[in-house]
Order: structure tokens, then sequence, then C-alpha cells
């Protein structure tokens, strides 16, 4: 009976591991011609191209894919608040459409 329940823990680990990222759908334009869409709940795409989203917490997500990074806060209000870094240029904030 002691094997089920750590099985039941470990799988109840495994699964809340890989749940979706509660991101809100995002549309922003970041300097270098940076492009950043969101569906609600992630993916996120940087130039059109699937990134990888890497969550922090309920409140910050960041996404990377080929030198660039972006950083997605959200505010108590709920709005996000996107930045971006890219290697070898710079970094900065993105206007939220």
């Amino acid at each position: 009976m002691r094997v089920q329940t750590i099985t039941g823990i470990t799988l109840a680990v495994i699964f809340a591991g890989t749940a979706q990222a509660a991101i809100p759908q995002i549309n922003a334009t970041c300097p270098n011609n940076i492009e950043v869409h969101a569906d609600e709940g992630g993916p996120v795409y940087i130039g059109g191209k699937e990134a990888k989203l890497k969550t922090f917490n309920a409140n910050y997500y960041e996404a990377s894919l080929k030198g660039v990074t972006i950083s997605i806060s959200i505010n108590s209000d709920g709005s996000p608040s996107v930045s971006y870094t890219k290697k070898g240029a710079g970094n900065g904030m993105c206007s939220v459409k």
C-alpha cells in the first residue's frame, strides 16, 4: 500500500510541473523589429516562431529564441508588461498592442 501512495504523490508532482503557463493573450512590438505574440495560456511566438517558455511564478515568464529573450510580467490589474533582451543588440521595453 505504501508504494501506491508514493507513486500517487510522484505522479501529482510530475503533472503539476507540466501545467501550462497562465499568460494572457499578447501582441507586442519591440525595438529591432521583434514581434511577439502569445496565445492565452501559451505558447509564445517571437517573429512567428514558437519560443521556449520558462515560468518563474504566476506573474513572470521568459520566452527565448535565437538570442532573444522576451520578459513578460503581469501587472496587478492583469495587464502585461513586455520587455526584450537581444544578444549584442541591447534591451528595452516593448509596445503592447
